[in-house]
C-alpha cells in the first residue's frame, strides 16, 4: 500500500501507520494548570528552552514534509501554548502549503485567540480546539493556575467562529472533586452552538501532576450524568483511530465526545507521532524518551537520511502504555511532561 506521497506505507510493530502529527511549537505557556505545569514548579525562575534550542519554523516545516511522506495527513499545533510563540501564523502558512495535509489545526487555551484568530485563518489554519475546563470562574482560576476569568477564552471562541475556524472543539479535563460537578453546565452552554465539547479523563501524563486514580472520573460516568439531563445516543467514529467517542443529543442539537485513555485505552488504533519544540520525535504521549532529529537536521542530514531515521523509529514502535497501565505496580516510570509534547 502506498501513501499519498507515493511511499510504501510504514507501520509499527503492532501494524499501526502514522497519520497524525502533534507539533509542539514551544514549551512555554501563559497558564499554570496544575495537571500540566503546576505553578509551584514552574515559577518565574524556571528556565524554559532558550531560543537557539527551539526548532525554527523552517525546520518544523521541513520535518513535517518528511513525516507527510509516510502518511501524515493531519497536523495539530500544540505547546505549551502555541499562541505565545511569536508570529506562529508564519508557521501555519508554511504548513498550509505542504501537499498531503488535509487537516491543519491548533490547540490553545484561548487566552490570546481573539487577537490571533484572523491571522491564523488567513494563513491557512482550518480549525481550533480550545481548552476550557469549567465555566465557573473560581474553578477556572484554580484549574488554569492564574487569576483570570473565562471571558477572554469565550471571546476567543466567538472570534474564532466568526472568522471561520470551525468546527470548534472544547476540551475539558475532568477531575473528581474539582470540576466534575460543572460538566453538565459546560455541555448546556455549548449545546446547539455547533461546537463540540470533549470531556477528557484526567491522565497520568508526565511525572509532576500528582495523578491519582481516585481523581479520574470515568467517561462512562460523564456520559451518564449528561444523558440524565440531555438524552444522548452514540455516534460512529468519523475516521479510524479517532480519539474521542462521539455521542449526539437525541433532540438533534449537536454532539459531545469523551476521551477515555485511562478506563478504555485506545492504543491499538493510535496513529499519532509527536515532535517536541527542540526536535525530538516522540511516539507516545506517555513516553519517557524520544529520538533527536534536530541534531542530524542541523549537521547537514539530507531529507532521505531524515526519512530513514523516521522510518527506523516508527517501525520499532511498540508503545501501548495506556493498555499496560493497569499492570504497573510500584513507582511509575518517569515520563516526558505534557507541556513539552502537547496533549
Amino acid at each position: 500500500m502506498k501513501t499519498a506521497a507515493g511511499k510504501s506505507l510504514v507501520t509499527d510493530t503492532l501494524g499501526r501507520p502514522v497519520r497524525d502529527l502533534r507539533l509542539s511549537v514551544t514549551d512555554r505557556c501563559n497558564f499554570r494548570c496544575p495537571y500540566c505545569m503546576p505553578a509551584e514548579l514552574f515559577g518565574e525562575r524556571y528556565q524554559f528552552l532558550p531560543k537557539p534550542e527551539l526548532l525554527t519554523y523552517e525546520e518544523m516545516a521541513r520535518l513535517t514534509r518528511v513525516l507527510v511522506k509516510f502518511g501524515v495527513t493531519k497536523v495539530r499545533l500544540t505547546g505549551g501554548e502555541p499562541l505565545v510563540r511569536t508570529d506562529v501564523e508564519l508557521l501555519v502558512g508554511m504548513l498550509a502549503e505542504i501537499d498531503g495535509i488535509n487537516d491543519l489545526t491548533l490547540t490553545t487555551n484561548g487566552f490570546l485567540l481573539a487577537q490571533k484568530a484572523q491571522a491564523l485563518r488567513e494563513a491557512g489554519l482550518h480549525r481550533v480546539t480550545v481548552s476550557l475546563d469549567s465555566l465557573d470562574d473560581d474553578i477556572f482560576r484554580r484549574m488554569s493556575g492564574r487569576d483570570y476569568d473565562t471571558k477572554r477564552v469565550l471571546e476567543g471562541i466567538r472570534v474564532a467562529e466568526e472568522v471561520g475556524l470551525r468546527p470548534i472543539k472544547i476540551n475539558a479535563v475532568v477531575q473528581r472533586g474539582v470540576n466534575d460537578h460543572t460538566i453538565v453546565e459546560l455541555a448546556r452552554h455549548f449545546k446547539g452552538t455547533g461546537h463540540i465539547v470533549r470531556f477528557i479523563e484526567f491522565m497520568d501524563v508526565g511525572s509532576l501532576n500528582d495523578w491519582k486514580m481516585d481523581s479520574v472520573v470515568p467517561s462512562a460516568e460523564v456520559i451518564e450524568r449528561i444523558d440524565a439531563v440531555f438524552p444522548l445516543e452514540p455516534v460512529e467514529p468519523s475516521y479510524p483511530g479517532e480519539v474521542a467517542e462521539r455521542y449526539r443529543y437525541q433532540d438533534g442539537s449537536g454532539e459531545i465526545g469523551v476521551i477515555s485513555s485511562v478506563t478504555v485505552p485506545f492504543c491499538g488504533d493510535c496513529t499519532r507521532a509527536r515532535l517536541s519544540p527542540e526536535g525530538t520525535l516522540v511516539t507516545c504521549l506517555f513516553a519517557s524518551t524520544g529520538f533527536d532529529l534536530r541534531g542530524p537536521l542541523r549537521t547537514g542530514a539530507t531529507d532521505r537520511e531524515l526519512e530513514q531515521m523516521v522510518e527506523r523509529v516508527w517501525r520499532a514502535r511498540s508503545d501501548r502504555y495506556s493498555e499496560e497501565r493497569a499492570a504497573l505496580t510500584g513507582p511509575q516510570p518517569k515520563k516526558i511532561e505534557m507541556y513539552q509534547i502537547g496533549g
